[in-house]
């Protein structure tokens, strides 16, 4: 008799072999997309990836958002390195939405390994998520991920197509096709035949696609490790690049909005009185919360400025939302309390710490402190949505296309098949434009147009008191020392909310997962050979809404990590830099970019003054982050004024295989100044639920004149390639106030970094 018991046994035997039997097949390809690709004119797409024109005109496609990366000119030199294709005759457009444009990487990144860890267990789990994320996943930019991710099947991609134009060219010419051989864009044959893409891109798209294919050695090299120019550098000089706010479709209007200044809260009443006789005014009417957003009221108007004139005329009665009674005061309280308990989740554990800490012959301890974070694009967030027939067009600045399609559709009461996302230039994101509140806020203030398209333009003050904010922080770290005044304990606990349960939540509306590694990393994934260690962190539940920001969990991590590591090494009476080549005795390639950068700061050697007279000296920091090694020395000075003044920075950078070198000194370079910016002068303060900080006058970044020096060091590798977009804004803060601390004898241990 088949019970429910052994119906739900068997059922669920059943489903594990089935799973089991999924894990071990190999992952499906990343070559050809679910649909045939769009195409223009002459042109034949070879596969998901490349598509060539009988004018030789070489179109790669980009599953990856530009937000002044470089990632658009550092994967199109990858395929078009295996292609051999001519770089002036290059160009790329965004990909549609489809599977194979997934972002794998960044979702296994996320998996709570440390990067040295190599059991059979993170190999298994790696596996499978790799293979999950690529059928159920959704195209993404971010975690420094996209070239890490993209290494191998943009190259495959060249590659494949590389071989279907041998093919043709063999297939007319009759002869075999390891007789031919490719060159800046023409197919060859020893006997001095010769042919362009062009004239062989409609053969070759009828070849087979090949089911192997070899891949060039470093040693054959064209493109890839060259400083290349960015694909886009022209347009952005001429003008003619199209970021968000420059989509300008037939009949455009636009929207301007105000939202409830708590945080979470919506719109109980508001008068429209005032602004309907205003010039160009169209409508008024509220809107919900979108995707963890807050609800206000929008006008569309003929133009920008009379939608932000009409906004402001206004009068709002709003309903306040769980935030309302939420300060920066109180909020410091609950992160203090919470380090004051249990070690929550633990991250990393080695040896009997608790019999090593109480063995010790000295501790030490500090507590240290971050605050919430705004990300300051300098391309306000905007959006352009014509809703008509059932249907959308959606033209946004976005990190997340797939998933903007889902939330439009979805705001809208749509099927998702019916809307229609086209990606544009982003003017900066830092992670902001990952989020999709503005997105689907756009979509229904599109659709009071009645078939006319609608810009939504935010202020930079909603902008500003309405964003997704990187979490404050606080952590609380001891070491322990044997009487040679060696290492022997180190135990961290930090404390704060955790983005990716919020962020699932607000993207797909699933469950929160208990447990998010981003709130930990930078702490328990560094490399340091610590004899007993504990690494932890504990979730503290707040109003206030959090979203990834440049660098995530490394952003403030590094800065516990790398500030107290300092401590430590005064502690043991030992040189910062050789404290730490000590601990890294099983990681040569730390150890190496270490003493690279000591070399190249000149470590050790007395500094020249200021040139107003005042002492300098140096802090360091070293920290792994998105697969690369960073190094930082920090040469500082104190103003008159009391004001740290950064004058050098020495980067050193070990990301894997130097894809195109400019791009990497580019990415050092942004990423010191982004880091000096909220290390010296940015923190979010909330008082009543309401954001206080509202444009750059209250959030300034570092400007041109104190702007320190920044030489940067990329070293040598073969290995694959790694993330750079973000790892060098982590050792900026510890690598400053360690230089302070060598300077005043002041440890300071809260960001922004200010002096007594």
């Amino acid at each position: 008799m088949l019970t429910r018991r052994t119906f739900l046994l068997g059922g669920a035997s059943a489903l594990g072999g089935l799973l089991l039997g999924w894990g071990v097949l190999p992952p499906r390809q990343r070559l050809t997309t679910s649909a045939p690709l769009p195409v223009q004119g002459s042109q034949v797409a070879l596969n998901g990836w490349v598509k060539i024109a009988a004018d030789d005109s070489v179109t790669i496609l980009m599953g990856k958002s530009e937000m002044g990366q470089g990632i658009h000119t550092g994967l199109a030199m990858l395929l078009a390195e295996e292609l051999d294709a001519d770089w002036s005759r290059v160009s790329v457009e965004a990909a549609p939405i489809d599977r194979i444009y997934n972002a794998v990487q960044s979702i296994v990144d996320d998996l709570p390994f440390r990067p040295d860890d190599d059991s059979l267990v993170k190999r298994g789990v790696v596996w499978i998520t790799s293979k999950a994320v690529r059928e159920f996943g959704t195209m993404m930019t971010g975690g420094s991920s996209s070239m890490n991710d993209l290494w191998t099947p943009m190259r495959e991609a060249g590659a494949s197509a590389r071989a279907m134009l041998i093919g043709a060219a063999a297939e007319q010419w009759q002869v075999a096709p390891g007789e031919c051989r490719v060159e800046k864009g023409y197919v060859l044959h020893g006997s001095g035949r010769k042919a362009s893409f062009g004239t062989l891109a409609t053969l070759a798209a009828r070849q087979p696609l090949p089911r192997k294919v070899d891949l060039k050695q470093p040693a054959d090299f064209r493109l890839i490790g060259q400083p290349v120019r960015r694909i886009e550098a022209a347009s952005k000089i001429d003008g003619s690049a199209r970021f968000g706010i420059d989509v300008l479709p037939g009949g455009l209007l636009y929207a301007s909005v105000v939202m409830c200044p708590t945080l979470g809260g919506t719109v109980a009443r508001f008068d429209a009185t005032p602004v309907r006789t205003m010039p160009g005014f169209v409508k008024a009417f509220a809107v919900a919360p979108y995707a963890g957003g807050t609800g206000g009221v929008a006008v569309i108007a003929d133009n920008p400025y009379r939608a932000m004139n009409a906004v402001a005329a206004l009068k709002v009665d709003w309903q306040d939302g769980a935030a309302a009674k939420v300060s920066s005061a109180e909020i410091d309280r609950h992160l203090l309390d919470a380090l004051d308990g249990a070690d929550g989740h633990v991250y990393f554990q080695r040896g009997n710490l608790d019999n090593a800490m109480s063995r010790a012959a000295r501790t030490i301890d500090a507590v240290y402190h971050v605050p919430y974070l705004a990300h300051g694009a300098v391309e306000p967030l905007n959006c352009t949505v014509r809703v008509a027939d059932g249907a959308a067009t959606v033209w946004v600045s976005t990190q997340m296309p797939g998933l903007a399609r889902q939330h439009v559709a979805r705001a809208l009461g749509i099927d998702a098949g019916f809307v229609d996302v086209q990606p544009q230039l982003l003017g900066g994101a830092f992670g902001r434009r990952l989020e999709l509140d503005f997105i689907a806020q756009a979509a229904v203030i599109a659709r009071e147009a009645e078939g006319r398209p609608v810009q939504t333009i935010w202020s930079r003050a909603q902008d500003f008191t309405h964003d997704f904010y990187r979490p404050a922080c606080a952590a609380r770290l001891r070491a322990g020392f044997d009487g040679d005044g060696k290492l022997v304990a180190w135990h961290a606990k930090s404390a704060g909310q955790a983005i990716v349960p919020e962020a699932l939540a607000r993207y797909y509306g699933v469950p929160r997962i208990p447990i998010d590694k981003t709130t930990c990393e930078g702490a328990f994934d560094q490399p340091y050979e610590w004899p007993a260690a504990r690494v932890s962190h504990e979730i503290v539940e707040l109003p206030v809404p959090v979203g990834f920001w440049r660098s995530v969990g490394h952003s403030h991590q590094a800065f516990f990590t790398e500030s107290f590591t300092d401590e430590a090494a005064v502690a043991a009476k030992q040189d910062p830099l050789e404290f730490r080549a000590a601990l890294l005795a099983q990681h040569p390639r730390h150890l190496a970019v270490l003493k690279r950068v000591g070399v190249l700061s000149g470590w050790g050697h007395p500094l020249e003054p200021a040139n107003d007279g005042a002492r300098r000296a140096r802090g360091i920091a070293l920290h792994e982050a998105f697969g690369s090694v960073v190094a930082q020395v920090a040469e500082v000075s104190i103003g008159p004024q009391k004001q740290i003044r950064v004058h050098r920075v020495v980067c050193v950078i070990d990301c894997g295989l130097p894809v195109n070198p400019n791009l990497i000194r580019q990415q050092m370079e942004g990423g010191i100044v982004f880091g000096l910016s909220s290390a010296l002068q940015n923190e979010i303060t909330i008082v009543d639920g309401q954001v206080q900080q509202k444009n750059f006058v209250d959030f300034p970044v570092v400007r041109m004149n104190v702007c320190p020096a920044i030489e940067t060091d990329i070293m040598p590798s073969q290995l694959h390639p790694q993330g750079v977009g973000e790892p060098a804004v982590p050792p900026v803060a510890p690598a400053v106030a360690n230089a302070v601390f060598a300077l005043t004898g002041q440890r300071l241990r809260t960001l922004p970094l200010k002096l007594a």
